[in-house]
């Protein structure tokens, strides 16, 4: 009960001081609710981010969407673009610099008191991002954030480790830290996931990471995965899925209801199997797509890339971990472009046959989006020279990639990077080499791309809506990888350029990588015949014999060679007239 002073009886003094607080009372609850309109009003004024919020978990097709909230406004950018457009150019011309946006152009270096404190998760098996759900962080959408559009947000899964340089320090990384990455399908006596060299081959998990933009064939692709596994139970599939709802088919759509045919591939793994769908309208590219899709990466033991088109062959899983493992090579990356799907590449059965692989060997520089990078082009595929093992060769494919899963972590695909589609494997492919990767070509093929595809969906369908992006990444891209030496700093973009950059073992800088295999970056021109090297198994003979000790990778500081072309009179295609005005 509450209990008080009893009251008295008002005196004529005391009633004229209540009058008097009245007034006060009365006088600041006005001043109050003025104040309060002016804020309201002001907070409405300001303008509003669009966002994408993670929807719901579609009971169905347990995909985890992050674009359908929002798109009213993401419509409205992109109706009115042209207008967008306008008012940027007036703001530039008052003086208002892109770094003034909110970029992060001319600080090439962060500051010296950054430090990268080694974290790395704890091992588990099976995991998903749906397990996740809540735990997600906010980022700006880098299409939106390079045009200077209103902010668009989306949640999106974190990195499982979010700072590489925490792991490679900047130098070769130990094999005691390699061996911490990577689970096992069942744990040692002690419950740990990461047995490193103990964990079985058949018990190392895989997770395959497919970006995918309004693909037909993409479920078939997922589909062949599991089915043609000889263990996939060890599979995890993670799909960036770019669809149009409601008139493209799901990456995980089965052809028949699970309830029906519960034996389909896609109802039988689909707790393997994790989509992250994402509206087209924010497609821009391969390379924000596959950055996606390293945020689903959960330390499985190797990592793997495919595009969303492809076939695979019976016991793909176990030929292609033998391979891996015949390097025996820590730092071994199997990569290269997929010979066609045909009748030469599976029999009826599902066997692969074909006895020629591609190789990467022939680079050339091609001028685009006001620069010039290098763009492997077509390969050549042969039966391979060097036998019992990969073959080495110096560039990386973004088609079909192989690894240990602590690729992903130490080189994972740079956020800020829209709109770019020649260049990326170059990118991925020198950052590599100076973290101390080194690349194979499979010695046989496990799975095989379907080129002949006629009327497919482009991501370059919105281009309009980001004009003029592509050319900041391609900017920042080439500096990152020292492809243009005479860019001025302040002309690019350097946020989380150390996370997204080179590293730092030695013998291994992008100039080395350049003189090594006859890449002029001043001049843009290369030296041709490249594979008589490569090809021919010569470059395998004289490299692979120093290979550390402890098989972290091949050591450069022990190799003194820059390859020539052996026969300049003859013209293999490389050649490049290049401009320095242009």
């Amino acid at each position: 009960m509450l209990t008080g002073k009893p009251r008295h009886s008002a005196s004529k003094s005391s009633s004229t001081a209540a009058s008097l607080d009245r007034a006060v009372i009365i006088f600041s609850s006005i001043v109050l609710s003025l104040f309060t309109l002016g804020l309201v009003a002001s907070i409405w004024n300001l303008p509003t981010p669009t966002t994408y919020r993670r929807g719901l978990l579609f009971s169905f097709h347990q995909s985890i969407n992050l674009s359908r909230s929002g798109l009213d406004d993401v419509d409205d950018i992109h109706n009115s673009v042209e207008d967008l457009d306008d008012e940027l150019s007036m703001l530039h011309e008052e003086g208002l610099t892109i770094r003034d946006m909110g970029n992060n152009f001319g600080n090439p270096k962060l500051p010296a008191h950054i430090s990268h404190t080694q974290h790395i998760p704890q091992a588990k098996w099976p995991i998903s991002i749906r397990d996740e759900d809540g735990d997600f962080e906010d980022v700006v959408h880098p299409g939106h954030r390079a045009k200077n559009h209103p902010d668009v947000i989306m949640s999106v899964p974190k990195m499982w480790i979010d700072d590489p340089v925490s792991i490679h320090q900047n130098k070769l990384m130990s094999r005691e830290t390699a061996m911490k990455i990577g689970s096992c399908t069942v744990p040692d006596a002690s419950g740990n996931f990461a047995r490193g060299d103990e964990c079985p081959l058949n018990e190392r998990t895989i997770y395959v990471a497919i970006a995918s933009y309004r693909d037909y064939q993409c479920r078939d692709t997922v589909t062949s995965i599991f089915e043609r596994a000889a263990h996939p139970e060890r599979i995890r599939v993670g799909v960036i899925d770019q669809i149009d709802v409601g008139e493209d088919i799901h990456c995980d759509a089965p052809y028949d209801l699970c309830s029906d045919n519960p034996e389909q591939m896609l109802c039988k793994y689909k707790n393997q199997l994790d989509i992250l769908q994402v509206d087209p309208l924010l497609a821009v590219g391969p390379v924000f797509a596959r950055h996606l899709g390293h945020r689903l990466y959960r330390g499985e033991y190797y990592y793997m890339q495919s595009d969303a088109h492809v076939t695979y062959a019976n016991n793909w899983d176990i030929d292609i971990i033998n391979q891996q493992e015949s390097t025996k090579n820590e730092m071994a990356v199997l990569s290269t472009y997929l010979s066609n799907y045909s009748e030469k590449a599976l029999n009826e059965n599902g066997d692969g046959i074909m006895t020629e692989r591609p190789i990467m060997c022939y680079t050339v520089f091609e001028e685009g989006q006001h620069n010039h990078y290098l763009r492997h082009d077509e390969q050549p595929q042969s039966a391979p020279s060097i036998t019992g093992t990969p073959q080495l060769h110096p560039f990386w494919s973004a088609g079909f990639s192989f690894s240990r899963g602590h690729f992903v972590v130490n080189v994972p695909y740079d956020f800020y990077q829209p709109l770019i589609f020649q260049g990326e494997e170059m990118s991925i492919g020198v950052r590599g080499f100076t973290i101390g990767y080194d690349f194979y070509a499979p010695e046989k093929g496990v799975c095989f791309h379907h080129y002949e595809r006629k009327g497919v969906p482009k991501f370059f369908a919105h281009n309009r809506v980001f004009a003029g992006a592509g050319i900041q990444s391609m900017s920042r891209m080439l500096a990152i990888v020292h492809m243009n030496p005479g860019l001025d700093p302040s002309k690019w973009d350097h946020t989380d350029e150390e996370k997204y950059g080179i590293g730092g073992v030695e013998f291994r800088s992008p100039e080395h990588f350049y003189e090594i295999f006859g890449i002029d970056v001043k001049n843009k021109s290369t030296e041709g015949h490249l594979c008589s090297f490569v090809e021919t198994g010569d470059m395998h003979k004289m490299f692979t014999p120093y290979l550390r000790a402890d098989g972290m990778g091949i050591d450069y500081s022990k190799i003194d060679y820059k390859f020539t072309d052996p026969r300049p009179e003859t013209d293999d295609g490389t050649e490049y007239e290049y401009n320095e005005e242009e």
